[in-house]
């Protein structure tokens, strides 16, 4: 029973409305994922090939180097209090060393530690537009790109890749979506969803049209060298001359611990466009959360360079074994055609409906997929494009082959048959 105020204020309480920020942000990823009400096939063991925490089933788990760091990190007296709310120095240095490359050095100064890359991104989408302002965004692209830009009242535009050229960026339609109210292009290489990894060409293009434009680059780089035999990555900021590039990265993927939350841009600045604007106001806002986690930055030095090659090989094959059996194996699906990816830990599969009997799009066939065989993937409209699901490549291979089967069943079983 409603009760009337007692202050002097006549009426009585009427329901709190939240903030037009608070409206406005909605990520459709954890929409799906932590509001699910469908019901997984009691008799079917639940495989989850959804969500990109390669920590899930424990086949993928942090390098001991880095444990040890942290085990070591947490005892230090010196570590348990605020630190610079844009990092320590040691951390930072040690950004620095690891980004650095022989033709091109980074300075500790030009680093900014975050909460994780998707606080990094968050920073450098609120640092350069204003509300009203857009921002080219890739389709499909991460989803959070589009709730950053619209909690902010930032307008997303959404330039095309194209499934058929292995999700490089169309050119010609990103370039006539600029206008003079456009900040930014971001740019997402190794890609999530597609599993893309740009050769330096395409990413020379694509920072050719930003300088006719005068355009800066958020650069999504937190699968940076995270690709496949035959593949070679390429940093934005090292490649680009004019253009300045705040390159957003962390360790969350390559080391497998995306719990640990710290993250970094890396301000790629030659002709200091971004020296008295931009970059101070990107410090301004790292003090709105008083900075990363103090323990993994004090372990940062030891984590970045302690840990050996042969950690990231075994990684790297498993996702690629992944793939690979992955995309053969839905080869035979009728109704599906899987793009091998290049890198990064996901793959796009094509959906047609016409092949399938009762399934219309890709959120029907994700939520009989998940109710029938009790398989979990994402439909890519959450990415911004039709008629695609996203699965994660970091499962067991005994998963990822049992998934498999499963998901060739599903496909036979609602198939339209052929006379």
């Amino acid at each position: 029973m409603e009760k009337p105020m007692t202050n002097g204020i006549k009426g009585t309480w009427l329901p709190i409305q939240a903030s037009r920020s608070a409206r406005n942000t909605i990520n459709p990823i954890r929409r799906i994922v932590d509001r699910m009400k469908i019901s997984p096939n009691p008799a079917k063991e639940m495989i989850s090939l959804s969500i990109g925490d390669p920590t899930h089933y424990g086949n993928m788990l942090p390098p001991v180097e880095a444990l040890e760091a942290i085990v070591e990190a947490v005892q230090l007296p010196t570590c348990h209090g605020y630190a610079p709310s844009f990092g320590t120095l040691d951390a930072r240095r040690a950004v620095a060393q690891f980004w650095s490359r022989s033709n091109y050095i980074v300075k500790p100064e030009d680093v900014i530690l975050t909460s994780g890359c998707s606080h990094a991104l968050e920073m450098c989408v609120d640092g350069l537009a204003d509300s009203g302002d857009n921002i080219l965004l890739p389709r499909p692209g991460f989803s959070l790109y589009v709730t950053l830009c619209q909690s902010l009242g930032i307008e997303p535009r959404f330039y095309d890749l194209l499934p058929n050229e292995q999700w490089q960026a169309n050119l010609s339609h990103l370039e006539s979506l600029i206008d003079d109210r456009t900040r930014a292009v971001l740019i997402n290489n190794p890609s999530n969803p597609c599993g893309a990894v740009y050769p330096e060409e395409h990413l020379r293009k694509l920072i050719d049209i930003c300088e006719r434009n005068h355009l800066p680059i958020i650069a999504d780089e937190i699968y940076a060298d995270m690709i496949f035999s035959g593949n070679q990555f390429h940093f934005l900021g090292i490649l680009s001359e004019n253009v300045p590039v705040l390159s957003c990265g962390g360790i969350s993927k390559r080391f497998i611990c995306p719990g640990w939350r710290v993250g970094w841009i890396v301000i790629h600045d030659r002709h200091n466009l971004f020296k008295d604007t931009i970059k101070p106001g990107l410090m301004d806002l790292s003090s709105r959360i008083l900075g990363p986690n103090s323990v993994t930055q004090a372990a940062m030095s030891h984590i970045l360079s302690e840990t050996p090659d042969s950690y990231y090989d075994n990684i790297l094959q498993q996702l690629q074994d992944n793939a690979e059996f992955v995309y053969n194996s839905l080869l035979e699906a009728p109704g599906l055609r899987p793009t091998m990816p290049q890198g990064a830990m996901y793959m796009l599969i094509a959906i047609n409906p016409s092949t399938f009997l009762d399934i219309q799009d890709d959120k029907e066939f994700f939520t009989k997929l998940l109710c029938e065989e009790s398989i979990s993937c994402l439909p890519a409209s959450v990415f911004g494009i039709d008629n695609f699901i996203r699965i994660v490549l970091t499962t067991p291979m005994e998963k990822t082959e049992e998934a498999c089967r499963r998901i060739l069943e599903f496909c036979h079983r609602h198939a339209k048959t052929i006379t």
